[in-house]
């Protein structure tokens, strides 16, 4: 694994450092009028989430890790874990819910998922940014209700919770921003 200096660490790099690996999310090139500049790096462990500030000056080395990413497609869910086969090597693969967070419902059967591997290790599981929904229940449209930019609460078809325009009805099929949890527009 390639060493980089600490003035080299950007957004997004994972590192190896004190035995985890942790991404940057942050950093701050500090050059204070005494002294070497240094890099002020906020970092996330990316086995249990923890965060770190750490300074590392120009003259320090830190191990650079490049994740393996595969695509792999969901198959089913079974006691809070989820099944993924790898679709060259038809392997299956089980991970844990909690790697897709707030996000899982979301994953529908049969959806490609771009999972980050270090070594065998799964460390990351990242779905389409858009996915097709439907809207499970709704309030009908208030006529005269459009002096402003107003959305009404839904409830979409795997249970979650968004805000959609007035002209979106029960039953209608939407194109739903995962990241963001908000409507983008009609399937």
């Amino acid at each position: 694994m390639p060493k980089i200096n600490g003035n080299e660490i950007r957004p997004g790099n994972v590192l190896e450092h004190d035995g985890g690996l942790w991404a940057a999310v942050k950093v701050n090139h500090v050059k204070p009028g005494k002294g070497g500049a240094f890099a002020q790096v906020e970092m996330k462990n990316l086995r249990d989430g923890r965060k770190l500030n750490e300074r590392f000056r120009s003259e320090d080395k830190v191990e650079r890790v490049r994740l393996d990413q595969k695509d792999q497609q969901f198959l089913y869910e079974a006691d809070g874990k989820l099944v993924f086969m790898d679709s060259e090597t038809f392997e299956q693969t089980e991970l844990d819910a909690e790697l897709l967070g707030d996000r899982r419902p979301f994953l529908q059967d049969g959806m490609t998922a771009t999972i980050e591997y270090y070594g065998e290790e799964a460390l990351s599981v990242s779905i389409p940014q858009k996915v097709t929904c439907t809207v499970a229940e709704t309030e009908p449209v208030v006529k005269g209700q459009t002096a402003a930019n107003s959305y009404k609460p839904a409830i979409l078809d795997n249970g979650v919770r968004i805000m959609i325009p007035p002209f979106v009805g029960e039953g209608e099929a939407i194109i739903v921003n995962t990241e963001m949890f908000e409507y983008s527009e009609r399937a």
